[in-house]
């Protein structure tokens, strides 16, 4: 009996894969990067330099960035999203920015956008972001932690001397 239910399973199973053959043809095949060339171990060839931890609040806030997203298409302006970690991180916690820079001496114009789960850019274009949240919510009356996705445009005027803008704005969006 066993043999007889072997053979009919296996039966089975070629015929359920008669066709692969014809479908190769009608997916077409991803391209894939090639893999990176290995690569030997380095090999040293010096002494060794044993480094203490740096300290300060510049880094400890610069150590806070836990996502960075370069904007492009800004004309004379250089622009980026980032998220830095904080809060509790069960409701939200990553703190969304934009930041526009101005000069080596006066570095960033930064501006926060909100604390969210998670944000994804939706388009980009010169003075404009499309963002989508992941937000938690809470409910006051039960306390229960829900969740939800809202959309945003982040806006801002580029000026023709390529100044950083003084003021952005947020506009709920569909």
């Amino acid at each position: 009996m066993k043999p007889l239910l072997f053979l009919t399973t296996l039966i089975g199973l070629a015929a359920c894969d008669a066709g692969v053959e014809t479908r190769k043809d009608a997916v077409p095949p991803v391209e894939q990067a090639p893999p990176p060339a290995a690569v030997a171990p380095l090999a040293a060839s010096g002494p060794a330099t044993t480094l203490q931890p740096e300290s300060g609040a510049a880094v400890q806030e610069a150590a806070a960035v836990v996502r960075l997203d370069q904007l492009a298409g800004q004309g004379p302006l250089a622009a980026k999203l980032f998220g830095t970690a904080g809060g509790d991180p069960a409701m939200n916690g990553l703190y969304v920015h934009i930041a526009f820079f101005q000069s080596p001496a006066e570095g960033w114009r930064v501006f926060r956008l909100g604390d969210v789960l998670d944000y994804r850019i939706l388009s980009q274009r010169a003075g404009r972001v499309d963002l989508e949240l992941e937000e938690s919510t809470m409910d006051e009356a039960s306390g229960r932690i829900g969740s939800r996705t809202r959309r945003i445009i982040v806006g801002w005027s580029i000026a023709a001397d390529g100044s950083v803008p003084a003021t952005v704005t947020v506009t709920p969006a569909q």
